[in-house]
């Protein structure tokens, strides 16, 4: 199978299509609206207790702008909440070139929308096991599934999706997008990867250091086994 080598991309992007996904909701509220403001005609895909808080900020102007990831893809969400963004149409929206021809067409088949940003940070899995007497139960069902993915693919797609994973870095888009006709720059996408990667690297350490350490007995002993 040959490699997906790509030669061309805009240094400049328009973010259009916006996937937010959140466990921390820190400043949400400054974010939501200024993204709207700097971006007009922006659509935010969304999800669960993010989608619900968005549409909370944002009032009668979340209509047409607004859309619940479940409403995009025809795909109910999991109980629980388990599965949510992992779709087709999702990961084509996030993964796909402006310039190849057959993602263009495959996103035409769907009727879907290239992905521009993803804001997205991870079930508070270190802060869950930080606490005296977790079980691995607690950190099991901690571990965050969707939110790793949607952050590896867009920060692997830097060439045309801005990764966004950590609050403090919304003010400084939001002032390039302002400044910029709401465009976010190649040299920040980059950026912005080179973090992704790091906070789900850290991540996946996190819970390996944490399992690494408990026994088959601790864990045996969580469960009634049939």
């Amino acid at each position: 199978m040959a490699l997906n080598i790509v030669s061309e991309i805009d240094n400049r992007v328009a973010v259009k299509n916006v996937l937010m996904s959140v466990s921390d909701k820190t400043g949400l509220e400054s974010f939501v609206p200024a993204l709207v403001k700097a971006c007009p005609g922006v659509k935010i895909y969304s999800t669960g207790g993010t989608y619900t808080k968005v549409k909370e900020i944002l009032g009668d102007r979340a209509e047409g702008t607004l859309v619940a990831v479940s409403d995009y893809t025809g795909q109910p969400e999991m109980q629980g909440g388990l599965v949510k963004t992992l779709d087709f149409k999702i990961y084509l929206g996030l993964l796909s070139e402006k310039y190849n021809d057959a993602h263009q067409a495959d996103l035409r088949r769907l009727s879907a929308q290239p992905i521009d940003m993803v804001v997205v940070n991870l079930y508070p899995f270190q802060a869950t096991v930080a606490k005296a007497g977790v079980t691995p139960e607690e950190g099991r069902t901690n571990i965050d599934i969707g939110g790793p993915c949607m952050v590896r693919a867009s920060a692997k797609n830097y060439l045309r999706v801005a990764s966004v994973t950590d609050p403090l870095d919304y003010q400084n888009i939001v002032q390039e997008l302002s400044a910029h006709g709401g465009t976010i720059g190649f040299d920040t996408r980059f950026k912005l990867m080179k973090k992704a990667f790091a906070h789900t690297a850290a991540y996946d350490t996190a819970i390996a250091g944490f399992f690494t350490t408990r026994t088959w007995e601790e864990v045996e002993k969580t469960y009634s086994l049939h």
